[in-house]
């Protein structure tokens, strides 16, 4: 059967593993799969792009982000902040006798996001990050990965059930199909922005 959406899944998985007693069970063993996407996978579809005004030497992270691709600011001259360390960024501020302007380097500290040098004034800020896969939660519930990777979302879920269901033989065979499964959706990624490049 064709796998489209929440509900589906849940079946399929049941069917899988021909048992009819653990209905309860499973979204959790999907949840741990899409705990491990989150780890594991890195697709231009999960790039999202932020708007924030940025006038505090601390900003808050967006909801859904999982990791930083790009900072800029945006008004005025456009320049792209440069990621440092949490003890770099302090080395500079300490350097720069903590002194507020442009922005020109950031970290990821505490859930948010530090600047140096404080800035001077509001600047314009374009956050571009990776963000959380969305999580299935109602029955007719779907997302990019299930649409376009069912097989990820099967073989993720299965190999967490393995161990509650006490059948570790299967895990590995499990393992190795979701492992190629995710290799195949991070090269579609990286094939997709080098299509045109001319490199092979």
């Amino acid at each position: 059967m064709a796998i489209q959406t929440y509900n589906e899944l849940k079946q399929k998985i049941e069917d899988t593993l021909n048992r009819t007693d653990i209905d309860n069970h499973i979204p959790d063993f999907i949840r741990m799969a899409e705990k491990g996407f989150n780890r594991d996978i890195r697709h231009w579809r999960m790039e999202k792009r932020a708007n924030a005004n940025l006038n505090t030497q601390y900003s808050s992270l967006p909801d859904d982000f999982l990791e930083p691709i790009r900072l800029q600011i945006t008004s005025g001259n456009t320049s792209t902040l440069e990621m440092v360390g949490t003890f770099e960024i302090s080395k500079l501020r300490m350097e720069a006798n903590n002194t507020s302007g442009t922005p020109t380097n950031f970290t990821l500290i505490d859930g948010s996001i530090e600047v140096f040098p404080t800035p001077d004034t509001s600047y314009d800020l374009q956050i571009l990050y990776y963000q959380t896969i969305p999580n299935l939660i109602n029955s007719t519930d779907t997302n990019w990965i299930l649409t376009n990777h069912p097989d990820a979302y099967l073989y993720g879920s299965l190999i967490h059930s393995a161990p509650f269901l006490m059948e570790d033989e299967r895990t590995a065979t499990w393992a190795a199909l979701y492992k190629s499964a995710v290799s195949a959706i991070n090269t579609e990624s990286v094939r997709s922005k080098t299509s045109g490049s001319g490199g092979r």
